[in-house]
């Protein structure tokens, strides 16, 4: 059970073009925002879908597949890990999470 302790799968669409940043030492990363939808009904019988957004980044060979192979409102699916990060912003500490990927599935249409 080690490798649950950070352990994130998410299957959903891309809400834009992934961002590839390319480094001098020929690294690159690509930071992407995944929509994940939950569809429920409500106490009126109403059908509610609630869209949560979450920020991914990929490094290397996956950040080469993500900018060759991926576009705005794609479905992937990702397995990654949890990664949170504290800046300040006029003197307020503000904290960042997002999903590092380890594990890059293309679903849907080319």
């Amino acid at each position: 059970m080690n490798n649950l302790r950070n352990k994130v799968q998410l299957i959903g669409n891309l809400g834009q073009a992934p961002e590839i940043i390319s480094f001098e030492n020929g690294n690159k990363l690509a930071k992407i925002s995944l929509a994940t939808n939950e569809t429920y009904y409500n106490s009126k019988g109403e059908k509610i879908t609630d869209t949560q957004w979450h920020n991914l980044t990929a490094w290397g060979k996956t950040a080469d597949i993500l900018e060759q192979y991926v576009q705005k409102g794609q479905e992937i699916a990702v397995e990654g890990k949890l990664k949170t990060f504290a800046y300040e912003v006029e003197g307020t500490k503000k904290y960042r999470t997002e999903i590092q990927i380890s594990e890059l599935l293309l679903l849907g249409k080319k």
